[in-house]
């Protein structure tokens, strides 16, 4: 592949390891996004019907947030760490120096289909990588513009887009890689880990997961089907983050379907279709299978659909089968099913049977029942009384484990990602203690005793 070639020789020229080199092609990028912010806006819109609100919270300024934070620490970020040495090697001075892996290749899925390309991106460049990136197909026209503002503001031998279908993600895939950054599906996620592993690439895996958001009979019930609703159904639930169904303490339920029929209504109109805030979904393959989940269910509220602009209302459902459609795998769309329980036995085995997933939510005033579920069950990340809301702090890393993922990012944790960490040790030569050396003389019972040797 010409291209990736191209970038290798690029890489081998050490101009990507200038610090200097780095913040400008980050602060390009930032002045870049500035400008075509409203034909962004326009693009996301487009494709999906994405409001302009959504996309500025979602899209634009989180990538520009990246970005100032990047090019403010980088030379922070980057710069050789010292670490405390051991008697052993004494004496000497120990460091971690941050070096790039070299070709990398970004897979971008096309729920946020400019967020989930740059966001990665920018860890990459900061961490002084060459990088080909691969956005969505079925978010045509984001990815035009991302295929613009790429070309405009870097060298191909240092950015490159490569665009198309799943025939273009196979090729991409079967070449050797430094590093492989994916977004998407747990089953696609699948097919890249073995790609890489064919040539021993690392990869970060930013999967889904079936993710529960769990009610208890303490919670603030207005205030939690706001927040629900509005995790739930940004984006048209096509947030792999948003709540996936409702655990709900049977003595609440009821209050709870209220209240969220309410929220629905209060943030979309009782006709949600002529919103300018709802979001469709992305295309008709996509809307299909989501209508196919709702057959023989039991529809609390909403359902409405229209097939020419792939529409499908806010719909909450009651107590799905365990084995039903809906419940087999994540929904990934507007569609909320809303289980009682009575025990705790209930949300054990719920939240068992999907595997880790990438983000649980708990609405509770009981601190005890909170630390419960947040050191019993394993997930990416999440939230108590709210939704979504972990992604936004920079500071904390975002990322899944087991099946919703392998690796985290964003902020500081995307400098690290895409940097190998190498360790070394600077040996002074005044010194030679002979400890070490055959013959050993040393009593082992002392090697035992002796703290801070290794």
């Amino acid at each position: 592949m010409d291209i990736l070639k191209r970038q290798r020789d690029f890489f081998d020229s050490q101009q990507t390891k200038n610090l200097a080199f780095r913040k400008k092609a980050l602060k390009d990028l930032q002045k870049e996004i500035e400008l075509r912010e409203d034909a962004i806006c326009d693009a996301l819109y487009a494709d999906f019907k994405k409001p302009k609100f959504e996309t500025l919270a979602a899209e634009t300024q989180f990538v520009l947030a990246e970005l100032k934070l990047a090019i403010k620490n980088l030379a922070l970020w980057a710069r050789p760490e010292r670490k405390s040495g051991t008697l052993l090697n004494w004496p000497s001075s120990d460091w971690i120096y941050k070096e790039p892996y070299g070709s990398v290749l970004i897979i971008a899925p096309w729920n946020y289909p400019f967020q989930l390309v740059f966001a990665p991106l920018i860890g990459a460049i900061a961490a002084g990588n060459t990088a080909v990136v691969k956005p969505s197909e079925a978010t045509p026209n984001t990815s035009r513009i991302v295929q613009e503002i790429i070309t405009t503001v870097f060298m191909p031998e240092h950015v490159s887009v490569v665009e198309g279908g799943v025939e273009v993600s196979q090729r991409l895939l079967s070449q050797k890689w430094d590093y492989i950054f994916f977004t998407g599906s747990t089953r696609v996620g699948k097919i890249v880990y073995e790609s890489a592993a064919k040539h021993l690439t690392p990869v970060t895996l930013e999967l889904g997961g079936k993710n529960p958001c769990i009610v208890d009979d303490t919670a603030a019930i207005n205030l939690a089907a706001k927040r629900i609703v509005w995790g739930k159904f940004l984006n048209a639930g096509q947030t792999c983050i948003a709540p996936d169904y409702i655990l709900v303490h049977s003595r609440v339920k009821d209050k709870l379907i209220e209240a969220l029929k309410r929220s629905i209504e209060h943030s979309f109109g009782k006709s949600v279709e002529t919103s300018p805030d709802y979001t469709r979904l992305v295309d008709e393959k996509h809307y299909n299978g989501l209508k196919a989940m709702l057959q023989g269910e039991a529809i609390l509220y909403g359902g409405e659909t229209n097939d020419s602009d792939n529409f499908l209302a806010p719909t909450l459902v009651n107590e799905p089968k365990v084995d039903s459609k809906l419940m087999e795998g994540e929904i990934f769309g507007p569609i909320l099913p809303i289980i009682a329980y009575d025990n705790h036995e209930v949300i054990h085995n719920y939240i068992t049977r999907y595997g880790k997933p990438l983000a649980t939510y708990v609405f509770s005033t009981n601190k005890k029942f909170q630390n419960k579920i947040i050191t019993e069950y394993g997930f990416g990340g999440g939230a108590i009384n709210d939704t979504v809301i972990q992604i936004t702090n920079k500071k904390l890393p975002f990322g899944g484990v087991g099946a919703s993922g392998i690796g985290a990012y964003h902020g500081k944790s995307s400098f690290e990602l895409f940097s190998h960490q190498k360790a070394i040790i600077k040996k002074a030569n005044w010194l030679d203690a002979p400890l070490r050396y055959p013959p050993y003389n040393l009593p082992l019972k002392l090697i035992k005793k002796v703290k801070h040797l290794f």
